[in-house]
C-alpha cells in the first residue's frame, strides 16, 4: 500500500497518476481562475489575514493551487515572517560543523525518505544534501531538543516545495507554533494528544471507542506516526497535500479530525469489528487502511464537516493534563502553548512588523531605468491648467498637490506601498515638482520587478 509503514511511500508513478486525477477532478480554467486569486491574496497578505481570513480558509479547503502551494505554506505558517526577521540565520547555521551525535542519526536517515522521489532517490544528491543540510540547522537551532526521526518526513515534503531556507523555517514554525513538544526526548506532547484523540474518538465514534478500550490498546500504538509526521507517511500524496493546506491554515485542529475520521470508518460498525477480534488484527487493520477513506475528496469532505473545534481540543487537552499530573507529576517538557493556525500565529507576533511584501526575482541596479509596457504617466489635466493660470510673480493660484492616482499608476504592483505621497527622505517634506517624475520612475522601476517572488516558480 502506498505511504506503508512497509513500502515506498510515494513513487514518481504515483505523482503522474495524481496530476493526471487532479486535471480530470479540476478543469484548467478553474485552477487558473485560483491561481489569480490566490496571486492577489498573497501580494495583499495582511489585509486578507486582517478582513477575510474566513475567505483564506475556505480556499485552502478548496486546495491551494500547485504552483503556489510552497509560497502559501510559508505565508500562512509565519515562516515568511521568522526569514525576514532573521537574515542570515540559516546560512549561519548551515556553516556551523554541528553536533556529532546528531549528524550521524540524521545521515543514517536520509535515504528513508521518499526513497522513490526524484528528490531523494540518489544518494548524496541535492534533495538529501538539502535535507540534512535543514535539519542540521534545527538542532543548532534547538540544541536542547536536538533531532527527532519524525522530523525528516516533514522537512522532506517542505522541500518539494521550496528551497532549504525556506523550509527550513517553517519547520521552526510546525515544532514551535503547530506541534510544540512533539519532538522533545519524552515525546510527553505526543502521549497527552493521544489521551485527547481517544477521549474525543467518544464523541464520534463510540463503538471504535468501546472496541478500542476493550482490546485496552494505548493510542500511542496508532496514531504516533499520523500526528508527527502528520500523515505524509499513512495518505495518498494527493490527500497529504490538500491535508497539509488546511492544516496550516487551521491547525492541530485538522490532525485531530483526520485521526478521528480514519478511526471512525476503520473501526465504526459492527461489520468492520468482525475481522479485528484481538489487539493484533485492530492494529493491522489500522496500519493498513481502506484506500476509500483516504481518497483525496471523501476524506476533505469527511474533515471539513467533522464538528471538533479548537475550544473542544483545549478543553480536553486540559482535562487530560490534570489526569497525567495527578498519576505521574509535572510534565517535563516545558513547551510554549500551542497556536491554532495561521490567524492565531500572526496575531500572537509579539511586536509590530512591516508588511509582508514579495520580494523581486530580478535585482537591477537602481541607476538603469526599466522600460515600462505602459505609458509614461502624464501630469492630471488640471494640474496643466493651474500651470497656465500662473501669475506675474510665477507663483500659482494653488499649491500643486502631488497626484496619488498617478503614483498608484506608476507602482504599477498590485503591492505597491498605501503611503504614496512623494517625500525627501531627509527632510520627510514634500519634494519640490520638477524632481517628482523622477522619483516617480525610480519609484516604477522598483516595484514592476516585485511581481514575483524568487521562490514562486519553485516546483
Amino acid at each position: 500500500m502506498e505511504g506503508s509503514e512497509h513500502s515506498p511511500p510515494h513513487s514518481e508513478a504515483a505523482f503522474s497518476i495524481v496530476s493526471g486525477n487532479r486535471l480530470e477532478e479540476v478543469p484548467l480554467e478553474v485552477l487558473r481562475q485560483r491561481e489569480s486569486k490566490w496571486l492577489d491574496m498573497l501580494n495583499n497578505w495582511d489585509k486578507w489575514m486582517a478582513k477575510k481570513h474566513k475567505k483564506i480558509r475556505l480556499r485552502c479547503q478548496k486546495g491551494i493551487p500547485p504552483s503556489l502551494r510552497g509560497r502559501a505554506w510559508q505565508y500562512l505558517s509565519g515562516g515568511k515572517v521568522k526569514l525576514q526577521q532573521n537574515p542570515g540565520k540559516f546560512d549561519e547555521l548551515d556553516m556551523s560543523p554541528g553536533d556529532p551525535k546528531w549528524l550521524d542519526v540524521i545521515e543514517r536517515d536520509l535515504h528513508r525518505q521518499f526513497p522513490f522521489h526524484e528528490m531523494f532517490v540518489s544518494r548524496g544528491g541535492h534533495g538529501q544534501q538539502d535535507l540534512f543540510r535543514v535539519l542540521k540547522a534545527y538542532t543548532l537551532y534547538r540544541p536542547e531538543e536536538g533531532y527527532c526521526q519524525a522530523q525528516a518526513p516533514i522537512a522532506a515534503v517542505l522541500l518539494m516545495h521550496m528551497p532549504a531556507e525556506q523550509a527550513f523555517w517553517c519547520l521552526v514554525q510546525i515544532c514551535e507554533k503547530y506541534l510544540p513538544g512533539y519532538y522533545s526526548e519524552k515525546l510527553e506532547a505526543i502521549q497527552l494528544d493521544g489521551e485527547i484523540l481517544f477521549s474525543l474518538l467518544q464523541k464520534v465514534s463510540p463503538v471504535a471507542h468501546k472496541h478500542l478500550s476493550r482490546q485496552k490498546i494505548d493510542p500511542l500504538l496508532y496514531m504516533t506516526e499520523w500526528f508527527m509526521c502528520a500523515f505524509a507517511r499513512t495518505l495518498p500524496w494527493s490527500s497529504v497535500l490538500r491535508v497539509w493546506d488546511m492544516f496550516f491554515c487551521e491547525g492541530v485542529k485538522i490532525i485531530f479530525r483526520v485521526g478521528l475520521v480514519l478511526l471512525k470508518h476503520a473501526l465504526g460498525s459492527p461489520e468492520k469489528l468482525k475481522a479485528c477480534q484481538g489487539q493484533y488484527e485492530t492494529i493491522e487493520q489500522l496500519r493498513s487502511l481502506s484506500p476509500k477513506i483516504m481518497q483525496e475528496a471523501f476524506l476533505v469532505q469527511e474533515v471539513v464537516e467533522l464538528p471538533i473545534t479548537e475550544r473542544q481540543i483545549e478543553r480536553e487537552h486540559l482535562i487530560q493534563l490534570r489526569r497525567w499530573q495527578e498519576t505521574r507529576g509535572e510534565l517535563q517538557c516545558r513547551s510554549p502553548p500551542r497556536l491554532h493556525g495561521a490567524k492565531a500565529i500572526l496575531d500572537a507576533e509579539p511586536t509590530p512588523r512591516g508588511a509582508l511584501q514579495p520580494s523581486p526575482s530580478i535585482r537591477l541596479p537602481p541607476d538603469i531605468p526599466l522600460p515600462s509596457p505602459k505609458a509614461k504617466p502624464k501630469p492630471p489635466k488640471q494640474a496643466q491648467k493651474e500651470q497656465k493660470r500662473t501669475k506675474p510673480s510665477g507663483h500659482l493660484d494653488k499649491p500643486p498637490i502631488p497626484n496619488q492616482t498617478t503614483a498608484m499608476t506608476a507602482g504599477g504592483d498590485a503591492c505597491a506601498p498605501q503611503d504614496v505621497t512623494l517625500k525627501d527622505p531627509a527632510s520627510q517634506d514634500l519634494v519640490p515638482q520638477d524632481s517628482a517624475p523622477q522619483d516617480l520612475t525610480l519609484h516604477h522601476s522598483q516595484e514592476s520587478l516585485t511581481s514575483q517572488e524568487s521562490e514562486d516558480t519553485y516546483l
